[in-house]
């Protein structure tokens, strides 16, 4: 027994202990999912952040919910303090401790007790939030007939886009590994530092530049109407691997394995790894097929929030190889393990050979005996 209880502890301690395999389809994960419908919330998540206390805070088009895994509980602020709005759209966990909430009708943030509002936002909806790497807090606002871009450290706060630079504003925000900093805009891809402001104008009139993240190789990836694009040597082009599929473009979150999740809206979840790509449907229990955003906890679980509730996706201990990921036959009747590492697997309909998360289908119509 104390072994036991020991082994729990170590696992809620070790940070990572839950990081998914970035060899498995995302039909091969751990899911869960809190439906609205079954009284999880009152409405639609839109944002997700995670406190240092562990909590998930939940941003809803009703107030806030703080989210322990078991329960979603209401919060209200104190007393005589309020938010802008109660319909929450961009939450932001800062190294500070701070919460930065985003609503309909301005900013808020949420530190030792005390909620504090911003002028230079109010009547603005807050669409994006961000921390970089020198813990400046950028806030992006959509709002006609302009949207603005906000820079927040220390109280001060200083905003740009005036002069319409952004449109009627923006819808998303990123921090590349080079410490490049995009913004998504009505008027196209801007990158706004290091040095002066540059805009890559878009063949789109409005190219709805949803999410931003970064490519294995380097390069930037835009979520966007048409489809999925990415920045090289300054020139927008197709995705590659998605350059045939079609999707009205959501969030893009690239987990610490590895793994980008595409979020879109009304085509589900896709989830693209070692090269290939596999999507989650309503038909394998996803809560909606239309996804409002993506966010991975610092254990690694990924959270998906959808017009219909909350999913989670994370690592069984023993996952499942079937049909979905490349068996020639479900019906598996002997197993070797090489030593190679790879793994060969005798089926009714041929063998097997399991490698790094790929199957080779070896049968009569591939040129083997039978």
């Amino acid at each position: 027994m104390a072994c036991i209880v020991l082994a729990g502890v170590l696992l809620l301690c070790c940070p990572g202990a839950f990081a998914l395999n970035p060899a498995l389809d995302v039909s091969q994960y751990a899911h869960t999912a809190w439906k609205i419908r079954d009284g999880f919330s009152k409405g639609i998540i839109f944002a997700i952040a995670q406190t240092p206390d562990g909590y998930l805070w939940l941003g809803t088009e009703f107030g806030l919910l703080r989210f322990d895994g078991v329960k979603a509980i209401p919060w209200q602020p104190p007393e005589g303090q309020s938010l802008p709005s109660s319909n929450i759209r961009a939450l932001l966990s800062a190294r500070d401790g701070t919460l930065w909430i985003g609503t309909l009708e301005g900013l808020a943030s949420w530190k030792e007790g005390k909620l504090t509002q911003y002028a230079e936002t109010a009547g603005q909806v807050v669409k994006t939030l961000l921390e970089d790497r020198e813990g400046m807090v950028w806030v992006g606002t959509f709002a006609g007939p302009i949207g603005r871009l906000c820079a927040i450290r220390r109280g001060n706060i200083q905003c740009y886009g005036d002069d319409g630079s952004f449109g009627r504003g923006m819808f998303s925000l990123y921090e590349d590994s080079k410490g490049n900093l995009w913004a998504g805009t009505v008027t196209g891809l801007w990158r706004w530092k290091p040095g002066p402001p540059r805009l890559y104008r878009m063949s789109e009139l409005v190219p709805d530049i949803i999410g931003l993240a970064e490519g294995e190789n380097g390069v930037l990836l835009i979520n966007m109407k048409g489809g999925l694009r990415q920045l090289v040597n300054g020139k927008i082009e197709p995705y590659p691997l998605l350059a045939r599929r079609r999707f009205a473009p959501g969030k893009l979150l690239r987990d610490r394995d590895g793994g980008l999740w595409i979020a879109t809206q009304g085509q589900s979840l896709l989830h693209v790894h070692q090269e290939r790509a596999d999507v989650f449907t309503p038909s394998d229990g996803l809560s909606a097929d239309f996804i409002d955003t993506v966010f991975e906890d610092r254990e690694g679980t990924i959270w998906v929030a959808t017009q219909n509730g909350l999913d989670r996706f994370r690592d069984f201990a023993v996952p499942t190889i079937s049909v979905k990921q490349g068996l020639s036959n479900g019906y598996v009747r002997s197993i070797l393990a090489a030593s190679d590492k790879k793994v060969w697997l005798g089926t009714q309909d041929g063998l097997n050979r399991w490698s790094d998360g790929q199957v080779t289908v070896y049968h009569k119509r591939s040129g083997a005996a039978g």
